[in-house]
């Protein structure tokens, strides 16, 4: 059983929560604080995290069941769990059912307008597996579906969605579809060979580093927005200061010519990136109103 459970925490890159979970919470917070005037309460981040991780359990879970011929054709992903012959179609239907299950729990526990919402992120949970196979804005539509994460913990403790909440939305928007165009770097080869679709594919990688680029400047360009909305100071300033320098150096390690540090770029610059704001604007929070 402990196996089994590893292999199904591997299928789903579980590490890789640490994108979005990290802004679920700061959008709680700064949503909780400017509303409400106080912090959200523990049993409200705890629905909040127990909502994070069946959505993203479901839409990793899906993502392999619809994506497993592929995977199976590609070297980088043939040792995925269900192409190796580790996890059945049937385990992983019901996986993604009681992952489903979990996330309209946690829903029900929080806002209703959390669960008014719902159907909406259910569908770009599914939708987004299928881009790829027709439109090279796939990456646009990966970002706004992980960035539903923050809008989500903004209107689950708040039960609004106001221009902050939006402006907090497009920040994460750009900021996961631009590493994911890096990320897509890779495999220009493999999907231009099986008719799939990305902007490495239809723009080349030199131009597709570009645009992951421009991305990004959106992103910096949204934290400040955050600053100028809410009533953050200088602790969320040093973090967003961070941030850029994450992000530069991000872009600075990947070139069309050389993509040998792709990962380090992809995983660990972008989930320090979101643990550094989230935790510099917890602390911002907390020192100025607490």
């Amino acid at each position: 059983m402990f196996k089994k459970i590893v292999i199904f925490l591997q299928m789903i890159k579980f590490e890789h929560t640490v994108f979005a979970l990290p802004f679920a919470f700061m959008a709680a917070l700064l949503g909780s604080v400017a509303i409400h005037q106080e912090l959200p309460s523990w049993a409200q981040i705890g629905w909040v995290l127990l909502a994070m991780i069946g959505a993203r359990s479901a839409a990793m879970g899906l993502n392999r069941l619809i994506d497993r011929v592929s995977d199976a054709k590609n070297p980088r992903t043939a040792n995925r769990a269900i192409p190796a012959g580790l996890l059945k179609i049937g385990e992983v239907v019901v996986f993604v059912i009681a992952s489903f299950a979990l996330l309209f729990w946690a829903a029900a526990e929080l806002h209703p307008l959390a669960l008014k919402l719902l159907p909406i992120a259910v569908i770009m949970l599914v939708l987004y597996s299928y881009t790829k196979r027709f439109t090279w804005l796939c990456h646009v539509v990966l970002g706004l579906t992980i960035a539903l994460a923050p809008l989500g913990g903004w209107a689950a403790v708040t039960g609004q969605v106001d221009w902050t909440a939006m402006v907090f939305y497009a920040t994460i928007t750009f900021w996961i579809a631009g590493f994911d165009i890096i990320y897509a770097c890779q495999d220009v080869e493999f999907d231009t060979k099986e008719g799939l679709y990305s902007i490495p594919v239809r723009f080349g990688v030199a131009k597709s580093l570009k645009i992951a680029k421009a991305f990004h400047i959106i992103t910096a360009l949204g934290f400040i927005g955050l600053l100028l909305m809410t009533d953050l100071g200088w602790w969320y300033i040093a973090g967003m200061v961070i941030a850029y320098i994450i992000l530069f150096y991000e872009h600075h390690i990947v070139s069309p010519g050389d993509l040998s540090r792709l990962q380090t770029a992809f995983f660990t610059m972008n989930g320090v990136l979101s643990i550094v704001v989230f935790s510099f604007t917890l602390i911002d929070l907390v020192v100025r109103h607490y």
